[in-house]
């Protein structure tokens, strides 16, 4: 990593209300407490506006149970209910996204990216390298670390929660032709 990249990177989270503006995105299939954990994060770190992408189509491709994840209308209003719930008085932007930079390449107003862990952060440094060939101002990089949050086994996710209802859905089956 280069010194422009690495002062970009914040490891320690920076305090309350430290940026106007904050981008973050994510599938938030099935809203769960990791999620509500990063966005929560995510708004505490915004004094007056916070975006968030929410991935569409050709971001599910690749995703387990791609079948089974939740309409995008419907994860951008949960997405947005949630930060309304917890700090009313931030601007929230919810929109989505269909490739993986949505509004942090177009905004030059914003001024940090929330990733969700340290294999996040590559995401992050290929939008600064977007942002900077437009002649855009770099985004700090938060780092809010769900991985290491200690749990031990699977960490919570929407790809096992829909592993879950697939395999319920399965048996269901099985017993009804049985």
């Amino acid at each position: 990593m280069g010194i422009m990249e690495e002062s970009t990177i914040k490891l320690k989270l920076s305090p309350p209300n430290t940026y106007d503006a904050v981008v973050l995105g994510g599938t938030f299939d099935r809203l769960h407490d990791g999620h509500r954990l990063f966005l929560k994060a995510s708004a505490e770190l915004a004094r007056n506006r916070i975006i968030v992408g929410v991935c569409d189509d050709p971001m599910l491709t690749n995703k387990q149970f791609a079948y089974l994840i939740q309409p995008v209308e419907e994860r951008m209003r949960n997405v947005e209910n949630f930060i309304k719930s917890i700090k009313s008085e931030l601007a929230v932007q919810v929109e989505p996204i269909i490739d993986p930079y949505g509004p942090s390449v177009v905004d030059t107003n914003l001024e940090a990216i929330v990733v969700s862990s340290k294999e996040t952060v590559p995401g992050a440094l290929s939008a600064n390298k977007k942002r900077a060939e437009k002649g855009f101002p770099l985004l700090k990089i938060e780092v809010v670390d769900l991985l290491s949050g200690g749990s031990c086994g699977d960490k919570l996710s929407s790809t096992m929660l829909r592993r879950l209802e697939a395999e319920n859905a399965q048996k269901q089956e099985v017993a009804y032709n049985t």
